[in-house]
């Protein structure tokens, strides 16, 4: 399930990303999608590919990884992102949900330590708003 008001488009500086084209309240779930789960021997290979950026460690133990499907892995990094996503390792999907009202035309954004508010310095620096 994709939010009927989201589409993928170009930024400035982070290549595609995730947009709306109406304003979405405040804890709204916005996409759920499933995932293509990997053993851990799987990451090896995976992490020699661009595939590397797209991928999310999965399981309880986080042993193993995963290829969500749909717009997550179009979704940018924000340490003040807008919205949150969670995993479901029973049902192996991800769903994205609002931490905060978004207006027609932004772009929706993750943090990907998990957290929507976690400052922890991803493997990356694509922006300096922490």
């Amino acid at each position: 399930m994709i939010h009927q008001g989201l589409y993928i488009d170009m930024t400035e500086k982070k290549g595609k990303g995730v947009f709306s084209d109406q304003d979405i309240d405040a804890g709204v779930i916005v996409e759920v999608s499933p995932v293509i789960v990997m053993k851990k021997e799987e990451r090896v290979f995976l992490d020699k590919t661009l595939l590397h950026d797209y991928i999310f460690e999965w399981g309880e133990l986080k042993d193993q990884c995963c290829m969500a499907l749909g717009f997550i892995p179009i979704y940018n990094h924000s340490y003040k992102s807008n919205c949150e996503y969670f995993m479901d390792y029973e049902e192996e999907i991800i769903f994205v949900k609002t931490v905060r009202g978004i207006k027609k035309g932004e772009e929706l954004t993750i943090n990907y330590n998990g957290d929507w508010n976690d400052a922890t310095k991803v493997w990356f620096e694509v922006e300096t708003d922490t």
